[in-house]
């Protein structure tokens, strides 16, 4: 087996069968657990890499043998990873949004001017009178400038207030609509980073009204490109020299696009913080390592954070929780946050996120290929965790918001859950186990239950990486739906076309529910003949979800993750899906 331990402690190794031993050892004036690397408690290495961790293989009598070292990375935001990206920061109007702000650099003399410009078709007439010379008009009759969306062409004024001039591609004009400008702002930012532009002046105000396009969805759609664009994570590059990133600062009129991009960067910021979170390493990204983030992100915006675990949960009859996490040492928790304005009351709107810090599958053990990419396996909480930043901090509605993470990593050891065991739950449905891999579902049953008994919502939405069959039905492009209340799901198709998170709806009828009955308790967590088997799980949380209250549920396991470069996503990374969405949806609802 191979265990991780910091630098200065003992390896757990076997003392005797079915017993462990930790043995804390002295670092500098600190004695170290093994816990400590998990909360990033740890103290720090002079070079500023953090806990310099090391893999010890134990073998059969003890015998130990190291392993190359890693790293557990840098503090930085509510104790999670600082965060890195493709510009320091993105300042628009001298406000920085997202960003840290160190390191700033002069901007460059005269900086860059962006216009936009249809197939097809020469420039409108406003972007056309902003072109400092004749070089933008000869640029655009070059065949490189076909007009395809984020196809990019540039031109250098021999004169006037600009050095360079980029011309972004938007489509045909008669199809336009405003999330183009999201996609338009991934090329754009990843050209002025190459470039490494400090200072830029987006005049694309006049391409939309040429379009007949809404200025302010645009513009906002325009920022959240640039925003998440801007997203960079290389914090676990220890020998990698870290690139030099300048920081970007952007104008644009008229008052109503630059309001636009303030909030779409806003909005953007918050899904980047759970896109970090999201790739933040499991042995460093624990359930209390999420409990300690949400604290401090709770503290910093209003919220109100109440944290669940060990007892807490048994009181509660989180036995699903309690059960996915049992055999891990880093133990399970659950994690409530609450956006309520002062003075208001009524029923909440309740996001539960799924929140597995790992997912080996459990004694139905994940193959290797299958196991890799597992700490994404949280991203639901952590598309939550962001959605409640955005509502504090730029939704700010009048009614109240409550968000769950159900956290919990599920391991193997001699206390994990088996195949044939069978869950009591506090609504009183038993399930049987078929499948330990099924385990998002059971932590997502206690989040219904919770929400349902004790929250009294209008509505709960869920969004989990839950099924490798949704992926099988819908790729990459949309989110699988199940919501049989029509209000409801009006609402979330609403907000998917406004944030570009889209969904398409699957059905849920009895005859999936009456597939996951059970001859041994009431449900099973997995029906073996993997039938509808993106349909199975929205199947058996509805199971959970108490009659009248309205509830949509998202499998996000298609959409969470990108594969390569692609609008304003970097390959191999969260996208944060489900942030902007949610964000949406509550300013809406």
């Amino acid at each position: 087996m191979v265990l991780l331990v910091a630098r200065g402690v003992e390896p757990v190794v076997p003392q005797e069968a079915g017993a462990l031993r930790r043995r804390p050892a002295r670092l500098g004036r600190c004695a170290l657990r093994a816990e400590q690397l998990h909360v990033g408690q740890a103290p720090r290495r002079a070079d500023g890499l953090g806990v310099i961790a090391r893999r010890v293989r134990v073998g059969a009598r003890g015998h130990r043998r190291r392993i190359p070292p890693v790293h557990s990375g840098p503090r930085g935001f509510a104790g999670t990873l600082r965060r890195r990206r493709m510009f320091e920061s993105v300042t628009l109007d001298g406000k920085t949004v997202g960003g840290g702000g160190r390191g700033r650099r002069r901007a460059s003399a005269g900086g860059t001017l962006v216009l936009g410009h249809f197939k097809g078709e020469a420039l409108d007439k406003d972007s056309a009178s902003l072109a400092p010379d004749d070089s933008v008009a000869s640029a655009l009759k070059r065949g490189e400038a076909t007009g395809d969306l984020g196809r990019l062409v540039e031109a250098f004024p021999a004169s006037g207030p600009f050095e360079r001039v980029i011309t972004v591609g938007l489509g045909e004009r008669k199809s336009f609509a405003p999330g183009r400008l999201r996609d338009a702002a991934g090329a754009i930012g990843r050209r002025l980073a190459s470039v490494k532009e400090s200072r830029a002046v987006v005049a694309l105000a006049g391409a939309v009204r040429a379009a007949k396009g809404d200025l302010e969805a645009s513009a906002q759609a325009f920022g959240e490109g640039l925003g998440l664009i801007a997203w960079h994570c290389d914090d676990f590059k220890g020998t990698t020299k870290k690139t030099s990133r300048v920081a970007l600062r952007v104008s644009a009129a008229p008052a109503s696009f630059e309001a636009g991009m303030q909030r779409g960067l806003a909005l953007a910021h918050s899904a980047n913080l759970a896109r970090t979170l999201s790739h933040t390493p499991p042995a460093v990204c624990t359930p209390a390592y999420l409990a300690d983030a949400a604290q401090k992100m709770a503290r910093k915006v209003g919220l109100r954070c109440t944290v669940l675990k060990g007892e807490a949960l048994k009181r509660e009859r989180l036995n699903g929780l309690i059960t996915v996490g049992a055999a891990s040492e880093n133990k399970p928790c659950f994690i409530r946050l609450e956006y309520r304005p002062a003075g208001v009351r009524g029923k909440p709107i309740v996001l539960l996120g799924k929140t597995v810090t790992y997912d080996s599958g459990g004694l139905s053990l994940k193959i290797n290929n299958g196991m890799r990419g597992m700490k994404r396996d949280k991203d639901g909480g952590c598309a939550v965790f962001g959605a409640m930043h955005a509502i504090a901090t730029v939704i700010k509605p009048r009614r109240p918001v409550v968000g769950i993470m159900v956290a919990a990593e599920n391991s193997v050891s001699d206390e994990a859950y088996r195949p044939d065991d069978v869950i009591a739950f506090r609504n009183g449905v038993t399930a049987e186990i078929t499948n330990t891999d099924a385990e998002g579902r059971l932590v997502l049953a206690d989040g219904l239950c919770w929400a349902c008994d004790s929250e009294d919502p209008a509505c709960i939405v869920d969004l989990a990486t839950l099924t490798g069959g949704v992926v099988t039905a819908l790729g990459s492009t949309f989110a699988g739906m199940w919501c049989d209340d029509d209000r409801l799901r009006r609402q979330i198709e609403d907000a998917a076309g406004a944030s570009d998170e889209r969904v398409w709806r699957l059905p849920h009828h009895q005859e999936y529910r009456d597939m996951m009955k059970s001859d041994v308790a009431d449900i099973i967590n997995s029906n073996p003949n993997r039938k509808a088997h993106p349909i199975q799980g929205a199947a058996f949380l509805s199971y959970f979800v108490k009659e009248g209250v309205p509830w949509c549920h998202l499998d996000i396991a298609g959409v969470h993750a990108t594969e390569s470069d692609s609008g304003p996503f970097v390959k191999d990374a969260a996208t944060g899906w489900g942030v902007r969405l949610l964000a949406e949806f509550v300013d809406r609802a």
